[in-house]
């Protein structure tokens, strides 16, 4: 602790600074801010990057977002002394933290979309970053521990680097989307290269405890290009682009898949309990239609107790689906034969489970025509199913099949029963 508090007057003097440079206008201002921007280019292996996939992680890494928030009036204390959101009960949420000796000291939270959307829809309009097609994802319930705060970044810019490897090179996530208050606006602008959804700033940011937010996105496909150019020629202490393009960081723990998976959940029946009906109220205050999409995709006998119910009804009343369905992307193709002759059809697989799979496919597709499908599911694991394509749903961006199975193989078995058993990332090493 000793050195971070060393090096605490040469943030604290940053801090003063860009106070002083907000009287600048834009373009003076934000190449001063990048000239300011300080980047620790050799690995401090006390610092530890990962996913909370504990109950003790994940209680740090809320505790420290509750007094961030309240400190800044984002949220009324909480008798927990957490913070914790429905977006955090869904496995399309991956909260990440910062462990300094081993200790909490940084968390942010990668929102993909899922059931509930995103949380500054409320307020933002992503139209036009829809229009560019690719995954979104929500950069949000970032807080750093007061002791880390003004140290040259030492934490941010490791937590923002895990951000953008992690939804590039295991989400295949192309936008970044923030809803931030205007006094941090231009710190994102500036050194991140993040633009603005619309000019006006919203006045009451229901999330935030009613605080003015700025909505911003980030095109993960252009920002190298930004950076590259933003930084040229500075200093590797200095240079963003550096620090996150071509540096290597030891200390940032990658999950690791057997699976082509999408997401990395780690809310076990028993974590969820805990977290939104014993430490919250999180499931109790949730609407009927929020309940009724909850249940949807907990929809498994294990998670029958723990789930809220729907108002003035003593259970969900729709039946538990008999066989749960997980997030994956691995490539396949579909063979079936039309007017005697072998047709192969290239598929993406998004969604399995141990009766079916959802596709996309470029091409026409036949329905209820039974085929064999080959699927990578992983590394080294490659599946045969027959099968035959049921439905079809035209999402706008993308033709999808949902397929039924007639006939799996072992490895296809095996896949959904690590995935079923395998809860946590943990699990599936």
């Amino acid at each position: 602790m000793s050195e971070v508090k060393k090096i605490t007057f040469g943030g604290l003097f940053r801090k003063y600074i860009r106070i002083l440079l907000k009287k600048l206008p834009v373009d003076f201002r934000y190449p001063l801010y990048r000239r300011l921007a300080h980047v620790d280019p050799s690995s401090d292996m006390r610092l530890e990057l990962k996913i909370a996939e504990t109950k003790e992680e994940l209680s740090d890494c809320f505790k420290i977002l509750h007094d961030s928030y309240t400190a800044s009036g984002y949220m009324r204390p909480h008798s927990s002394g957490m913070r914790i959101t429905k977006y955090h009960a869904l496995p399309t949420t991956t909260t990440v933290c910062a462990k300094y000796d081993g200790r909490v000291v940084g968390t942010i939270s990668i929102i993909r979309e899922g059931i509930f959307g995103f949380p500054l829809q409320s307020a933002f309009d992503l139209t036009k970053v829809r229009a560019k097609g690719g995954r979104i994802a929500e950069i949000s319930s970032l807080a750093i521990h007061p002791d880390f705060r003004n140290v040259g970044g030492s934490v941010f810019f490791p937590l923002m680097k895990f951000v953008r490897e992690y939804c590039v090179n295991f989400s295949e996530v192309r936008h970044l989307v923030i809803a931030v208050n205007p006094n941090k606006i231009d710190f994102f602008e500036a050194i991140l290269y993040f633009s603005r959804l619309q000019e006006s700033v919203v006045a009451n940011y229901d999330f935030a405890n009613g605080a003015p937010a700025v909505g911003a996105t980030l095109d993960l496909k252009e920002s190298s290009g930004l950076l590259l150019q933003g930084f040229k020629g500075r200093p590797k202490k200095n240079n963003i682009y550096s620090y996150f393009y071509e540096m290597v960081s030891k200390n940032i723990r990658w999950p690791e898949r057997k699976y082509h998976i999408t997401n990395d959940p780690v809310m076990t029946p028993g974590m969820l309990d805990y977290f939104f009906n014993v430490k919250s109220s999180v499931f109790n205050d949730l609407d009927d239609t929020h309940k009724s999409l909850l249940w949807s995709i907990y929809d498994l006998a294990e998670y029958r107790g723990i789930l809220p119910m729907l108002q003035g009804a003593g259970d969900h009343g729709r039946p538990l689906r008999r066989h749960q369905r997980y997030s994956i992307r691995c490539p396949g193709d579909f063979s079936i034969c039309i007017e005697g002759k072998e047709r192969k059809f290239v598929i993406e697989i998004i969604e399995i489970s141990i009766s079916g799979f959802q596709a996309e496919c470029k091409l026409p597709l036949p329905l209820n025509v039974e085929g064999a499908g080959e699927i990578d599911l992983g590394l080294a694991e490659r599946s045969t199913v027959k099968a035959k394509a049921v439905r079809i749903r035209d999402s706008g961006t993308g033709v999808f099949y949902g397929f039924k199975i007639s006939e799996s193989d072992n490895s296809w078995r095996q896949c959904v029963a690590s995935l079923e058993v395998g809860i946590t990332t943990e699990d599936l090493r």
